[in-house]
């Protein structure tokens, strides 16, 4: 049976899951938002398909270990047999600086060794194409296998025998294979020699990576880990940031919350930037900081739609591929998202959050300031006429819509942002139309979304329930950590939204029923809440209990069933991630006081 404790490997142009006995289980070419090439995650058990997977099968199995090469996401797969027979995999995405920029091809690759032992292997290599329609054929020579019936066609340069993948034979491995899996271009030397230069320049660009990241004291393994898978939801080329590298694993069993996450929601990528921010790493902040002044540049009349594709495309027409089963065989599967239709007036908040960076961080390149706070202007425009008008919020509600408390509170930082800005630019007048509109906006959003009855705001600016996004109050400067009527809204979620360790997002029924599973990002704000309000024992004790959810790799999925802790939805997921980072660093020891 499928489960999500897999490994995931990366470069900012390709990503790979893979389980526990190194079979590549999801990847997409020729990048992350691309045709499933390798798709047996969303077909329904073992044998469901004859194509669409990449293994290495030890004969005689016994046993299986994995683990994360250190400060990397090379993953490293030991299979050992009955006999005493042991061989290792290192997969790997490559990544690394040469010529004067990043270079990650559609590459993966894989270096199999014999550890003891006389063992028997055998390579199965079956692409698939259109969706997991189609098994591609194949051509090869005396080093190579072309994978074609596609427009984007795959060349396997190895030293292993070419009969013995293609005819899938076992074979004894006496020393090492590579198998170089990639774009149709002639490899100049030998599979060997190649695969070794990308491993030794791929390690050595990601322990350099983390060598330069600001990490606090404690669980500094946990923060390089999820930094790092951050790192690989961010597209090289655009700077865009993916919500995870799936599609459609349902946030529940048989719920029908299957969506496609393999794009940028502008809500995402402010936080992960954010996240990334605060560890030091500026270079993904400014490519992602590039991609939103591309999108900006293209909107009309400032107007902006909650998530993109990663180069900036805007529709993302949604549907449902029948060649795919789904996870677990809980269909359907669906490529595209529909969300980018919505309504979601948060996003003007998202966008100026993000691009504030640029005026106050003093580690990245300026241009020409000005000219970018007037193009950002537009943005502030519509967030002041539409803060108070119905949407379909953060939880993309597609059957309602109404006046979010958060989407207001987003739009008010929007214009809080500007006005900060405009006063940095020395540019008075801006600033103090700005200030004028956003502290009108703060005052009516206090008026409206305060509930004296539940001591607490409300999801809406209009009604009395509650919901998890209230927790972001803080964060976003709209009220202090000791504002009593955020420690109220705190008590109120935990008196209404605390399902034992977990926040539900909300527990009224939506489009689909009532949620069952928790969304993880919730309870890590829950930790965050606690932090600020002088709570900071309880949240040090509700961090370590999201800590041991995670799989063996230190990864997390979006949902968790409360009751037995299995996790459920899109993987890996970067609100999750961002999540144990941002609640690491604030609850952390310092440096200082550790020694």
């Amino acid at each position: 049976m499928n489960t999500l404790d897999l490994g995931l490997i990366g470069n900012g142009t390709m990503a790979s899951l893979i389980d526990a006995r190194g079979e590549v289980v999801w990847m997409c070419t020729p990048r992350v938002d691309g045709d499933p090439t390798f798709c047996t995650l969303l077909n329904s058990a073992e044998g469901d398909s004859d194509f669409g997977f990449f293994t290495v099968e030890l004969l005689n199995l016994e046993r299986t270990e994995q683990e994360y090469l250190t400060n990397t996401p090379i993953l490293v797969t030991r299979l050992y047999d009955f006999d005493g027979g042991c061989v290792e995999i290192h997969d790997f995405h490559p990544r690394f600086q040469q010529f004067g920029r990043m270079f990650c091809p559609m590459t993966l690759v894989r270096q199999i060794r014999r550890v003891s032992g006389v063992p028997r292997i055998r390579v199965r290599l079956r692409p698939a194409a259109d969706n997991g329609r189609v098994r591609r054929a194949i051509t090869f020579g005396s080093h190579h296998i072309r994978y074609v019936d596609s427009p984007t066609i795959l060349r396997l340069t190895t030293n292993a025998s070419i009969t013995a993948i293609t005819d899938e034979l076992p074979f004894v491995l006496d020393e090492s294979i590579t198998l170089i899996l990639g774009p149709d271009e002639t490899i100049q030397d030998g599979a060997t020699d190649v695969g070794r230069k990308l491993f030794e320049q791929t390690v050595q660009f990601w322990r350099d990576w983390v060598r330069s990241l600001a990490i606090p004291f404690e669980w500094q393994d946990d923060v390089i880990r999820a930094a790092i898978t951050l790192q690989l939801n961010a597209v090289e080329d655009t700077g865009a940031i993916i919500a995870a590298v799936t599609t459609s694993i349902p946030e529940a069993p048989d719920s029908g919350r299957n969506w496609d996450y393999r794009f940028c929601w502008l809500r995402d990528g402010f936080m992960v930037v954010n996240a990334l921010n605060r560890l030091g790493a500026t270079r993904t902040m400014e490519r992602y900081l590039h991609f939103i002044v591309n999108i900006v540049a293209g909107s009309e009349s400032g107007r902006l739609q909650p998530v993109y594709a990663t180069d900036g495309r805007a529709a993302l027409i949604e549907r449902e591929v029948p060649t795919l089963r789904g996870y677990r065989s809980m269909g359907p599967v669906r490529i595209g998202n529909q969300a980018y239709e919505q309504v979601q007036h948060d996003v003007y908040g998202s966008a100026i959050l993000s691009a504030t960076h640029i005026f106050f961080d003093q580690r990245l390149v300026h241009g020409d300031d000005e000219a970018l706070f007037r193009r950002l202007e537009p943005l502030g425009e519509r967030a002041m006429l539409l803060y108070d008008q119905p949407d379909a919020g953060i939880w993309e509600f597609r059957g309602r819509l109404e006046p979010h408390t958060f989407s207001a509170v987003m739009c008010w930082a929007a214009c809080d942002r500007l006005a900060r800005i405009a006063r940095l630019l020395r540019l008075d007048r801006r600033a103090a139309y700005w200030r004028e509109h956003a502290d009108t906006m703060r005052q009516d959003i206090l008026l409206r979304a305060w509930s004296p009855k539940r001591n607490s705001f409300t999801a809406t600016l209009t009604g009395e329930r509650i919901d998890a996004s209230l927790l972001l109050l803080y964060e976003v400067g709209f009220v202090a950590a000791d504002d009593p009527r955020f420690v109220g809204t705190v008590e109120a979620i935990e008196r209404e939204l605390l399902k034992g360790d977990f926040v539900f997002r909300y527990f009224e029924e939506d489009d689909f029923g009532a949620p069952t599973n928790a969304f993880l990002v919730c309870t890590f704000w829950y930790v965050g809440a606690l932090a600020v309000i002088g709570r900071r024992s309880e949240a040090r004790v509700v961090f370590e209990r999201l800590l041991a959810l995670r799989n063996r790799h230190g990864l997390l999925a979006e949902h968790v069933n409360p009751t037995t802790g299995e996790q459920w939805g899109n993987f890996v997921q970067t609100y999750s991630m961002v999540g144990l980072i941002t609640c690491a660093i604030r609850l952390s020891r310092s440096w200082d006081q550790a020694f």
